[in-house]
Order: C-alpha cells, then sequence, then structure tokens
C-alpha cells in the first residue's frame, strides 16, 4: 500500500518532469528571414466570394460575395509592420478566373459576377508591399477547365501583367501558376482536372514566359494540395505532384504544396474534422511532417536546387472553424507547425490568412489582432534563422530550438498541449535570460496574455518590453505556448 502511493508520487514527478538537451549549436537547417509569411487571398482583394457569413461552399469558395479589400488602413499598415519582413501571396480558388486590366477579354459590365484585379487594385498592392516590407507571390492564371485545351496554356495574359509590371517598376518575387491545380476535380468538376502530363508541358511554358518576361522572379510549383489522413487523395486523379515533377522539363526554384490539418464545418468533405479534441492531439500533427517528407524526396529527386515552401496553410479549409481558428486554441497547431516546418527543412511558411475568414491573423471587420498573430509576433522578434536539434520526450509538449535575433543566444519553444504544468530541465543552454508565456482564460478565449497582460498597441507600436518579467523558474503553464530565451 505505502509502496503503491510512493509508486503513484513517483510517476506524477515523472509526468510533470522533462529534460531537453541541446547537444551541438551546429545547426541543423536554416530557413529563409522571411519564413513566417501570409497571404491575402485574391476573393478578398478583388471582391469575389468568400467565407464570412457561408455557411457551405460552392466549387471550393464561399457563398457570400464581399467588398474589395481596401490596403489604404493605416491601422492594417501597422499591424503587418509588427510581424516583421514577409512574403504576401495573392492567390487562391479565384485566382484561376480572374481577369486582368491588362487583358482585352476585361468584362465592360459592372453588373458582372467575373472577378477582375483592376489598375487601382494593382497598384494598391504593390504599395502596400513597399509600404510594409512584403515581397510579393502571385499565383498566375491557369484557367484551363476544359480537357481538351489543356497541355496548350496560351501565356498572353500573363506576359501582359508582367510587362506592365516591368514598365511600372513593380517587381513579383515569385510567381506560379493556378492555385491548387491537383484539386481541379473537387473545384470546377471532375472533367476538369488536368493530367500530370499535359499539365507539366502548361507549366513548361509558363517558365520559360516568366523567364523571358521577368527574369528576376523566382517559379514556385505545383501547389498541390494534401489532405489530413490522406494526402493527395485520389489516384490517379489528383496524386500528381510524382508525375507532375517527373514529365517537368524547366528547372523550378521552389517546390510547394499545401496543407490545412483540420477541415471547418462547411467543408464538404471533412477527413479530420476542426475539433478541440483533434486540435490538441499530437498524432493530428503528424501527417503535416509525413507528407513534408514525401515531397522533400520528390525535390531531391526531380529538383534538387529548388527550396521547398509550405505555400498555403490555415488551420481548417473553408474559411476556417468559427470559434476555433481565430481563438486561443488554433495557437497549439500554428505554433507547432511553425516549429515543425522549420526543423524538417521547410523554408517558408505562408498562413492563410493575413486578413478575411475565421482562421485570419487580423479580423477584416474589426482590424483587431486574432490570438494567432501574437504567436506570429513573438516568433518574429524571438526566432532566428538557425535550426537547432532538439527533443521531447513527452508528445503532448512540443520542443524546438533556434538561433535568437541576436548572435549568442538562442530560443527555446515550448509548446504544452496538456492541462498539466510541467517541470523543464534545460541542459547546454547556458543561462536564461527571458520568458515569454501565452495563456488565456480558456482554450476557445478570443482574447490571449502575453507574461499575464494584454498585449495592446500604444501610439501604434508594441515592444517585448511592455510585458512585465518572469522569474527564470523552469515551470511550463497547462495550456501555455512559451518562448526562452538562452544565451549560448
Amino acid at each position: 500500500m505505502f509502496y503503491s502511493r510512493l509508486q503513484r508520487q513517483h510517476n506524477i514527478r515523472q509526468n510533470k518532469l522533462l529534460v531537453v538537451n541541446l547537444n551541438s549549436t551546429t545547426p541543423v537547417t536554416t530557413i529563409d528571414p522571411r519564413y513566417l509569411s501570409f497571404s491575402i487571398d485574391i476573393s478578398v482583394l478583388a471582391g469575389g466570394f468568400w467565407w464570412e457569413g457561408s455557411k457551405g461552399t460552392q466549387r471550393g469558395l464561399g457563398t457570400q460575395r464581399v467588398d474589395p479589400l481596401n490596403l489604404q488602413q493605416e491601422k492594417l499598415d501597422l499591424l503587418v509592420q509588427a510581424l516583421g519582413p514577409a512574403y504576401i501571396r495573392v492567390g487562391g480558388s479565384e485566382a484561376d478566373k480572374v481577369h486582368y486590366f491588362t487583358s482585352a477579354n476585361v468584362p465592360t459590365n459592372s453588373n458582372s459576377d467575373a472577378l477582375t484585379v483592376t489598375k487601382d487594385m494593382w497598384h494598391q498592392l504593390h504599395d502596400f508591399c513597399q509600404r510594409n516590407g512584403l515581397a510579393l507571390m502571385f499565383t498566375m492564371k491557369y484557367g484551363l477547365f476544359e480537357r481538351r485545351q489543356q497541355g496548350t496554356w496560351q501565356s498572353t495574359e500573363v506576359k501582359e501583367l508582367l510587362e506592365y509590371s516591368h514598365v511600372h517598376g513593380q517587381s513579383i518575387h515569385i510567381c506560379e501558376l493556378g492555385n491548387e491545380l491537383n484539386a481541379y476535380w473537387a473545384f470546377h468538376g471532375l472533367t476538369s482536372q488536368p493530367s500530370a502530363k499535359n499539365l507539366a508541358k502548361d507549366y513548361d511554358s509558363f517558365i520559360r514566359c516568366v523567364r523571358l518576361y521577368s527574369p528576376n522572379s523566382k517559379i514556385a510549383g505545383p501547389g498541390s494540395a494534401f489532405w489530413p489522413r490522406i494526402g493527395e487523395a485520389i489516384k490517379p486523379l489528383s496524386n500528381i505532384s510524382a508525375p507532375f515533377l517527373d514529365n517537368l522539363e524547366e528547372p523550378l526554384d521552389i517546390v510547394d504544396w499545401h496543407y490545412y490539418p483540420f477541415q471547418s464545418s462547411r467543408s464538404p468533405i471533412k477527413t479530420r474534422a476542426a475539433t478541440i479534441k483533434n486540435i490538441l492531439s499530437p498524432s493530428s500533427l503528424m501527417d503535416y511532417e509525413r507528407y513534408s517528407r514525401q515531397l522533400e524526396k520528390l525535390r531531391d529527386q526531380y529538383q534538387p536546387n529548388a527550396q521547398l515552401w509550405t505555400g498555403e496553410t490555415g488551420s481548417a479549409q473553408c474559411g476556417g472553424q468559427a470559434k476555433l481558428s481565430d481563438r486561443f486554441i488554433s495557437c497549439f497547431w500554428w505554433a507547432d507547425q511553425l516549429g515543425r516546418g522549420a526543423k524538417i527543412g521547410q523554408k517558408v511558411m505562408i498562413r492563410q490568412s493575413l486578413i478575411g475568414g475565421d482562421y485570419a491573423l487580423i479580423n477584416r471587420q474589426t482590424l483587431k489582432p486574432n490570438p494567432d498573430y501574437w504567436v506570429s509576433w513573438l516568433w518574429g522578434k524571438l526566432i532566428g534563422e538557425h535550426v537547432f536539434d532538439v527533443q521531447s520526450n513527452d508528445p503532448f509538449v512540443q520542443i524546438y530550438c533556434h538561433s535568437a535575433k541576436k548572435e549568442g543566444k538562442c530560443t527555446l519553444l515550448i509548446i504544452n498541449m496538456s492541462a498539466n504544468p510541467k517541470i523543464l530541465h534545460c541542459n547546454g543552454f547556458g543561462s536564461k535570460k527571458k520568458r515569454f508565456e501565452i495563456t488565456a482564460d480558456s482554450l476557445t478565449s478570443k482574447k490571449i496574455r502575453i507574461n499575464g497582460v494584454k498585449p495592446k498597441f500604444k501610439n501604434g507600436k508594441i515592444k517585448l518590453s511592455d510585458f512585465p518579467k518572469l522569474s527564470k523558474l523552469n515551470l511550463v503553464s497547462p495550456y501555455s505556448i512559451n518562448f526562452w530565451c538562452f544565451s549560448v
């Protein structure tokens, strides 16, 4: 009896105790200085069909038309600038249906449902990028919905847009062709799905066009969509990344892919629903790593000089899950995917979305930051480019390590997805300097706290010094996301 009680006490102590060792200060990999990046969906930018107010989907889109996004908002600029330099991707399902102002095919009827990127929108987008230290990644129109046309993509519209941008000194840092071309069957109907061979032909034409008219632009592809549990889904219909890369003749700069670990209630297909239980399950985090490894092997085989990027990711497909994707609980998968992606070799992580939808970093109506914004902000302030190898012996506590922004320092990212406090012993890290801890009143809280204080912008700015110092204890709070800063 007495022995059993002692054993239980020992087990409780062991469950609370974690040891993390930094065995080497030689990094295992590095990330792009703009690693944490984000997107603005073209539906939001140009006023297409979007998720807010939508109960379901129509061909991969929301059911509600929205007004074009006003990029000339000072508060939006301040929120973006606080996140630091980033890539901004403009893409999404309507990228394949959009009209460019440079094309002769622009609808003249103002009542038309067609989505058009106007000259004003294009100039505002580039001005927005320039003001806020953003490098533009733009999804060019593929738009071949008839199978007999596929394999014969014409470059006219892309050529005209690239020429216009060159004349006006507008940089498109990265170009990609089409949005989730392996999911055309879901968005545009079964008969619209391009084969990998025809898609490779069209992509070769696209690459040659971009190299000719915008030689400083990098090229990404194929941007394939992966679903939780089932990957690229239906063979051979949508499982096209491998044969596409095999058939491609021209070199890519970036092999990228899209991944959402959960599906919202709007999604017609649910392989893993966005629920509190699923979001906090360690097994839900593993598919991301598995699919990333698959893409890495394909990259190494077919495009060995290309970088590997997560070109689009969010908490839940089809706009995010209301009252979960915009709440504290979303911070756990986001912090983990940032850390996990960096560790396994993803050079850039593009978050869907900066603004618009339940999964946005910034609420489109109020311009208030959602909880994931603050994970992103602390990452930008505290996480450097060099990635070190550390391990956790507790599946509910994920731990990642990077260099800090200042030389001679490093930062541990500690994600406690359990209801229990943990005691963390750190070996080989030097002296602990600062701790920053994100908590909330509940998992579904709209508001979070950093070191016990709700973050607020003061005169348009926010600093790490705005938050009280925590004692340098080794305690990790229940349901918390932590950044521990060390001198090495």
